[in-house]
């Protein structure tokens, strides 16, 4: 089964991270929240992204607000995509959106809208990228793309 970890900065996003796994869970894929700010707990967040790809992860979503250094802090300790949702703190969120796009070459993260939006359209990400390998996931994808 297609698995993906969720990771967010603060439990105070946890609604975010929960839109995420909604939609996840509605296209068949597993998904695991863990809250591990790249700042507070940077050695936590270090092992967690470093060995989701032997846990059975496929994709990271990491979601964070005003620095955003999460997502990028994932690429940067894991080879898996990293799927960067930028959440709104300061500025509406325009900063963190800088934050998430706005990284080194060799260290990509895919980024997304700022909040909600973005917190469904990761998980709509994730779906792509694993439809290639997941046939379930892929039909469950078909499926969702002509309800819309």
């Amino acid at each position: 089964m297609a698995k993906v970890l969720i990771v967010l900065g603060s439990k105070s996003d946890m609604e975010y991270a929960e839109k995420c796994r909604e939609q996840l869970d509605a296209l068949t894929i597993e998904s695991v929240i863990e809250v591990s700010s790249a700042h507070r707990h940077p050695a936590k967040t270090a092992e967690l992204t470093g060995k989701a790809h032997e846990n059975g992860f496929e994709v990271i979503i990491a979601m964070a607000g005003l620095s955003a250094a999460l997502p990028g802090v994932a690429a940067a300790h894991s080879l898996l995509p990293v799927i960067g949702v930028p959440l709104p703190a300061a500025l509406d969120g325009l900063d963190s959106l800088l934050s998430v796009v706005q990284m080194p070459p060799g260290i990509p993260v895919a980024g997304v809208a700022v909040g909600s939006p973005g917190a469904k359209n990761a998980a709509i990400l994730a779906a792509r990228i694993l439809a290639l390998k997941h046939d379930d996931v892929k039909e469950a994808l078909v499926n969702h793309r002509q309800t819309l």
